[in-house]
């Protein structure tokens, strides 16, 4: 499920280097009356050299707490927070709120600056806990809210050696699963659109692509795989129509998401191609698009609500006693088949 988190100190550390109990240093962490000078200047001396940082588990013994949790989305370009994915998930993580006094706050943060802003505002005590969304490779936006001792949970992962809380869907496996069935249904000419690969949850995708078409001996080359800029309708037009360019004589393609196969599916009809029987297409995500495809889109489900009630659960639960270890949800799959395959 995880890894022991390095380095972090505990209430519970503090109090033994001070030789006082638990509450002590919860009172003396939020100011409390009632401490003697003696015993907060030694509280406070074991919390310099344990360079322990105040969190939410210690300001809600004095019930000093913001009912808020902020939901932070990392794509540098604001419109992306209008694409079905991103709403789907801002509405799951809604209704699993709904019965909790916290407010959901939403916020943008792409920047340096924004990073250091963001985490300032949150150590100041006005969120509880942050969910990220849309975290790319080398953001370290994650590790600055760890070590500032802030309940973090992510949607998706940086890497495969994550060490900060996440959920995350079966990527690998509903692309394998995917691609599996284009190879089952004869297929042999398959291409792929994938997301940026800077995000952990594109590099994925196609990595199931990739394994399923080696044990079934189907040509993986480089020019059957293009990377789209980022997970739009545009993007995956732009790469349709290169797709086609590469290989007039292609069968079948695998987008890394909905709006990448709609994109798509734009691009093959002004092509002149005809989908099923010409070209077959399945996406990835299974949500809600702002309007239907034609034909209607095969594709892999992910449980988008199921992934923000477990993000929500598991962010309560570290905001209320943080755990010793890193959490890792790996949640199943489902290959939907409609008409465009």
């Amino acid at each position: 499920m995880g890894r022991q988190r390095p380095g972090t100190p505990t209430l519970e550390e503090v109090a033994a280097r001070a030789g006082v109990g638990r509450g002590t240093v919860s009172r003396v962490v939020n100011n409390a009356a009632g401490v003697r000078d003696s015993t907060r200047r030694a509280v406070q001396r074991a919390i310099a050299e344990l360079g322990y940082v105040p969190n939410l588990a210690a300001r809600s013994l004095a019930g000093h707490r913001a009912d808020a949790v902020a939901l932070v989305m990392t794509e540098p370009d604001w419109r992306l927070f209008g694409e079905p994915f991103f709403t789907e998930i801002v509405h799951a993580v809604g209704d699993a709120l709904t019965d909790t006094p916290l407010q959901l706050l939403l916020t943008l943060v792409r920047t340096d600056t924004e990073r250091r802003r963001f985490v300032e505002y949150a150590r100041g005590g006005r969120v509880d806990g942050v969910l990220l969304m849309s975290v790319h490779a080398e953001d370290p936006l994650p590790d600055m809210l760890a070590e500032a001792g802030l309940p973090t949970v992510m949607l998706g992962r940086r890497s495969g050696e994550e060490c900060v809380t996440y959920v995350d869907a079966d990527n690998a496996g509903g692309a394998r699963g995917a691609v599996t069935y284009l190879l089952d249904a004869g297929r042999r000419r398959i291409g792929a659109i994938s997301g940026p690969l800077d995000m952990y949850v594109a590099q994925c995708r196609l990595r199931g692509y990739r394994e399923a078409l080696e044990p079934a001996g189907v040509a993986a080359g480089a020019s059957l795989v293009v990377e789209g800029s980022d997970f739009t309708e545009e993007s995956g037009h732009r790469a349709m129509t290169e797709l086609l360019a590469r290989h007039p004589d292609l069968d079948a393609v695998f987008a890394a998401s909905d709006t990448l196969a709609a994109g798509a599916l734009n691009a093959l009809r002004a092509a002149g191609r005809r989908v099923p029987q010409d070209v077959a297409v399945i996406g990835f995500d299974d949500f809600h698009p702002a309007r239907p495809t034609d034909p209607p889109l095969t594709t892999v489900r992910q449980p988008l609500e199921e992934i923000g009630r477990t993000m929500v659960r598991l962010l309560l639960e570290e905001m209320e006693d943080a755990p010793v270890a890193w959490r890792h949800v790996i949640l199943r799959t489902e290959l939907v088949v409609r008409d465009s395959a």
